[in-house]
């Protein structure tokens, strides 16, 4: 009865259908499989009873199957049921396994009609079946019955999609008789997944209820709307018969009657009834599962090597041992220790592609941020001059000087001096931030341990807030040095008789005239739409010029802008740009690019702004400062302010130079690498003085169950492959039916007859025309039709003949 090595193969799919519901995937993995699609009434259940031998599935009006039932029928001496839900349960009394599947279904739907996709496992034993694994899906259902959603028909359609779109699942299409076949809600469902006909098997039911004088014989030979796997009719109980307890197997033989005595089938009773369709099925899964076993093996074993490592590790874990808790503290807080230093130094691994963080940003920090808020702090020449003027005049109080005093020298300087303290506090909390915002980012490997995350994160954010202030004080001290002692000795200062030479321009210029500071690419929005409108080029600043290029290739000059009297202000973000920009202006009120009075660049980002700004400060091109002072002085006077001016900036260069220098240094001593040092020497003990350290170690919700999932998901994978490595490969298997023609169209376009009750049927003595996907009639020898005419194992395979149709049983 059936295929020899059945018993390998289809116990094998139960065997990893079982395993994997257990971890919650049954329904998500690729494992061959039988889906019963229909719409309601069509006898879906009456089919699966009719395999089964008993009434087991619940009957009723509307919606019954409410959740997909996975059916496993098992060959074996004795006939009891079991679910999966229930294990070690043996159900003998069909009667509770309706009643267990009802309250089941209710458990997860409640009792309004809703659908659930959670499947039911229900495997019965029995010597009465074949081994097949079917799944019975809702029935496909059109109007919303009492307070089922509106919308129900989609809810039940996406879900019978969720399994008949899988290349591993044959579609069994049932259809009744007595509808018109080219309307199946099953067959259509079909087609829009399989559209060559590989996976489907159609079903036809209800053979005897059709109208008097017709018959569904066109439907059965594979002639109207063919199939390449073919149509197998049954016969099922009537309500009358169910209602009244009639025996299964009587109404098996009543069915085996009707092929044999009815005029329409009885030349292929053979190839008719329940008991030819589990044949066909077995053999059609046994060859399904043959074909898809590699490709899932493949799969299996791709997923179990994933999951290896962290599956080893979870390995014979012992949340409560306190030398397991130990042990792990110390590695948690080495890792954390490591993948700190790893951010602030820089490594190979964990690199950031999205945005600058850690050491990085620290970095930009010290050499583009903090020189530029070094320059935003200092005064215009305007507001410089005026001051100067004012400290002349208030040194010489009543009397005229005749010479330009020191005192009014050191008075401006040390105003500018006192203004860095800002920038330089600005700083200080810019990288603390940055170290902050590193800490939290290491801890994130510590999400499995709240309580350690939390405690790392307070104990190293209260070190570094500890260390903030000495740094403050430390930079303070520098400027308060600074200020206590100006030292006009320094060899790099140019002194009274070089400053009434000199001039700002000579300051600015760079040892290396043509050194390149930045190359990029920026947008010249003030571009007239005449002329093209905004447009990108590529930029080299130099401590000259800036020019820019058709490419980075820079073959194509476009334009070069000497850097001297420019200055940069600042540009609002139009309403509908994207761009941030800034603009670049001569101070001499000359045209800088062509006849535009000043060059309007953008750039994507903000912070690209600051950084070309920053550049543009190293090359001298300083910030606009605005100034509505009409401050005006005699001649003698403007000469003694313009020699202290020079004096001014040749010092402050020096000044600056020093705390640029310096800073970076003091922070580096005193913030990064102390809080490095705490993190290597002092945090293990913090920690261990923080608390309970078994506290301290409890995981989290979320880590548990993931380490349950892992586990549990390795051990389904390792048994899945090792029941595969044990199967037989004896089956028997028989080669896919040719092709027929496209059953999707051409036959479904004609309909039969009307019978006398109004419904459309095939009659028998009809026959299809040429053309419309069904083919001229076959010459009267030809062997059997295709599909489950020929898919027994001794039967002789029909050559495909390309577009022909299949051919009719003889007469």
């Amino acid at each position: 009865m059936g295929n020899r090595g059945m018993e390998d193969l289809i116990p094998l799919v139960n065997k990893l259908q079982d395993a994997f519901s257990g971890i919650g995937q049954s329904c998500n993995l690729d494992l061959p499989q039988i889906a019963v699609v229909g719409g309601q009434s069509a006898g879906k259940s009456s089919v699966l009873e009719n395999f089964v031998g008993r009434d087991f599935l619940p009957r009723g009006s509307g919606i019954v199957t409410r959740r997909p039932l996975v059916l496993q029928l098992i060959s074996a001496n004795a006939e009891w049921a079991e679910f999966l839900h229930c294990k070690g349960k043996k159900f003998t009394d069909f009667d509770e396994v309706r009643q267990e599947i009802e309250a089941e279904t209710d458990r997860i739907t409640g009792a309004n009609k809703g659908i659930s996709p959670v499947p039911i496992n229900l495997r019965v034993y029995s010597p009465h079946v074949l081994n097949l694994t079917l799944i019975d899906l809702p029935g496909i259902t059109k109007v919303p019955v009492g307070d089922q959603p509106a919308d129900i028909e989609q809810q039940i359609r996406d879900m019978i999609m969720q399994f008949i779109c899988r290349e591993s699942c044959l579609i069994l299409a049932v259809t009744p008789a007595n509808s018109d076949l080219a309307n199946s809600d099953a067959l259509k469902l079909a087609k829009d997944v399989d559209p060559q006909g590989q996976r489907t098997i159609g079903v036809i039911t209800k053979l005897d209820l059709m109208d008097e004088g017709t018959d569904a014989r066109e439907v059965l030979e594979n002639k109207l709307l063919p199939l390449r796997r073919g149509y197998i009719g049954v016969v099922n109980r009537s309500q009358k018969d169910i209602d009244g307890k009639k025996d299964i197997k009587m109404a098996m033989a009543a069915e085996r009657k009707f092929f044999l005595t009815h005029p329409a089938y009885r030349h292929m009773a053979e190839k008719m009834g329940t008991p030819c369709l589990q044949k066909v099925l077995n053999q059609q899964l046994t060859n399904h599962i043959r074909d898809t076993l590699p490709a899932f093996r493949s799969k299996l074993q791709t997923q179990l090597l994933s999951l290896d490592k962290e599956a080893e590790e979870y390995r014979g874990y012992r949340p409560d041992d306190p030398g397991r808790k130990t042990k792990q503290l110390l590695q948690m807080v080495q890792q954390f220790s490591v993948d700190f230093e790893k951010r602030i130094e820089g490594s190979g691994d964990q690199v950031d592609t999205v945005e600058l963080s850690g050491g990085a940003k620290i970095n930009r920090i010290f050499h583009e941020r903090f020189p530029f808020e070094l320059v935003k702090m200092e005064c215009d020449d305007k507001e410089m001059r005026r001051e100067i003027s004012y400290a002349i005049k208030n040194i010489h109080g009543i009397r005229t000087g005749l010479f330009t005093p020191d005192m009014a020298f050191e008075a401006i300087v040390k105003k500018q001096i006192v203004k860095i303290k800002e920038p330089c506090i600005k700083c200080v909390d810019m990288v603390i931030q940055e170290l902050i915002n590193t800490v939290r980012q290491c801890t994130n490997k510590l999400d499995c341990f709240p309580r350690l995350r939390e405690e790392t994160e307070r104990i190293v954010t209260s070190h570094i807030r500890d260390r903030e202030s000495r740094a403050k004080d430390q930079v303070l001290l520098l400027i308060d040095v600074q200020l206590s002692y100006i030292n006009t000795n320094h060899e790099d200062f140019i002194g009274f008789a070089n400053a009434q030479q000199s001039s700002k321009q000579s300051n600015k210029q760079s040892s290396a005239a043509s050194q390149v500071i930045r190359k990029g690419w920026l947008t010249i929005n003030n571009i007239s739409i005449i002329k093209g409108g905004a447009k990108e080029y590529w930029f080299v600043l130099t401590a000259e010029s800036l020019s820019w290029f058709k490419d980075d290739e820079e073959k194509e000059k476009k334009y070069m802008l000497p850097l001297d009297n420019l200055k940069v202000r600042d540009v609002e973000k139009g309403f509908m740009s994207s761009k941030h920009a800034f603009a670049i202006f001569n101070t001499e009120q000359r045209n800088v690019y062509k006849d535009n009075r000043f060059l309007e660049l953008a750039c994507d980002t903000q912070d690209e702004v600051d950084s070309w700004r920053a550049s543009l400060l190293r090359a001298g091109v300083y910030p606009e400062r605005s100034s509505n002072d009409n401050f005006s002085m005699d001649p003698q006077l403007e000469r003694k302010v313009e020699t202290i001016r020079n004096l001014v900036d040749s010092y402050m260069a020096i000044v600056n130079k020093c705390i640029r220098d310096l800073m970076p240094k003091t922070i580096m001593h005193l913030m990064i690498s102390n809080v490095k040092d705490f993190i290597n020497a002092e945090l293990l003990a913090q920690l261990y003085s923080a608390g309970d350290q078994g506290a301290l170690m409890d995981e989290s919700q979320e880590q548990v169950q993931r380490r349950d999932e892992v586990l549990r998901t390795h051990q389904s994978l390792k048994e899945a492959l090792a029941i595969i490595g044990d199967i037989s490969t004896t089956t028997i298997s028989t080669p896919m039916p040719p092709p027929v023609n496209d059953w999707r169209s051409g036959g479904g376009n004609r309909s039969p007859p009307t019978s006398p009750t109004g419904s459309r049927r095939m009659s028998s003595g009809q026959r299809p025309s040429p053309g419309g996907g069904r083919g001229a009639p076959p010459p009267p020898n030809r062997p059997g039709p295709l599909g489950p005419f020929n898919n027994s194992a001794d039967s002789p395979q029909v050559p495909s003949r390309p577009n022909r149709a299949p051919p009719s049983i003889p007469r």
